[in-house]
């Protein structure tokens, strides 16, 4: 028994050891800039900038910075401190903690319970998402911290309901953020999904070139399924190019394919006969209509598609850059 002393002196001691990695540094003021990754003048403008806004309000916002948290999650930390500096005023839970993490590119916008409804875990991601993280990707901290804080102040005195979204149109790549805000399902579902969706539409805008009679319709029907589908897969960006390039390409490939000979003996065959075979497939006409079937000898007929199904999931943002 003397034996096992030392070792369940050491599991107690771990058991018993600090909840979280980090210390938390001391409130020294309305900017911690512990990372040291502001300006002297940044930090002394956003101190007096916080000060006015607790003096209209007595809403108590305050900026850290930190180098790096190891191991430690954000959102552990955030609590800690917040609950270490008391922040906001009592009974009224006031407080907002911004916190920047730079080489763990990580943020945070902690709100008091008594912002929840002021200020929305909705209207936090979205500063985050447009005005903070794109000012961190070109290593702008001065810009991006300062920006975050007027989209909280904003918020919080009812100057604009969707602040993000105002300060993030006011910079020259607004657009290009705009076109590459479409949170995107994992890699492998999106390989999943593009495998059914452009199986589909490709299968049907292969036809509309192959086919006689049909082809144009075809063209026209499916532009609005390469304008909207392809979004989930590669983003609106993407989905753009793939909608210019159906849109130029599928006419010249129609008109090439259109003046070969086995075109024109399909087109015939079509009008005289009421059916042919393209590239092994047996293809009949009823009426104006067109349909395709596989066909392993020449006696096969008949129309018909078959699909196969897939998977769906979604993902998350958070606030990384």
């Amino acid at each position: 028994m003397m034996r096992l002393a030392p070792v369940l002196m050491l599991v107690a001691g771990l058991a018993c050891g600090p909840a979280h990695a980090i210390d938390v540094p001391y409130l020294t003021g309305r900017v911690v800039d512990d990372a040291e990754i502001l300006k002297p003048a940044t930090r002394s403008a956003l101190a007096d900038k916080l000060k006015a806004h607790e003096a209209r309000t007595t809403n108590q916002v305050v900026v850290l910075t930190e180098r790096t948290l190891g191991n430690e999650s954000i959102e552990q930390f955030a609590t800690a401190v917040f609950e270490e500096w008391k922040l906001g005023q009592r009974g009224k839970d006031n407080g907002v903690l911004v916190i920047v993490v730079p080489d763990d590119r990580k943020m945070r916008i902690e709100v008091g319970y008594g912002l929840e409804g002021t200020l929305t875990d909705v209207q936090a991601q979205r500063i985050i998402r447009n005005v903070m993280t794109p000012a961190f990707k070109a290593n702008d901290f001065d810009r991006g911290v300062t920006s975050g804080v007027d989209g909280v102040i904003d918020v919080l005195e009812g100057r604009a309901g969707a602040a993000a979204e105002e300060r993030a149109t006011s910079s020259s790549s607004s657009s290009a953020k705009f076109l590459d805000s479409v949170d995107l399902p994992p890699w492998p579902m999106r390989i999943l999904l593009g495998a059914f969706i452009f199986g589909i539409i490709g299968l049907f805008t292969f036809m509309g070139v192959m086919t006689p009679g049909m082809g144009w319709f075809l063209y026209v029907f499916l532009i609005p399924f390469w304008a909207m589908f392809p979004i989930m897969i590669v983003g609106m960006r993407g989905a753009l190019v793939l909608l210019a390039t159906y849109v130029i390409a599928f006419p010249i490939a129609k008109i090439i394919v259109s003046r070969q000979p086995w075109y024109e003996k399909a087109r015939q065959e079509l009008k005289t006969k009421g059916a042919t075979h393209i590239g092994g497939f047996a293809v009949s006409t009823s009426g104006s209509s067109s349909s395709w079937s596989s066909s392993s000898s020449s006696g096969s007929s008949g129309g018909g598609f078959s699909g196969g199904g897939g998977s769906s999931g979604g993902g998350g943002s958070s606030g990384s850059w």
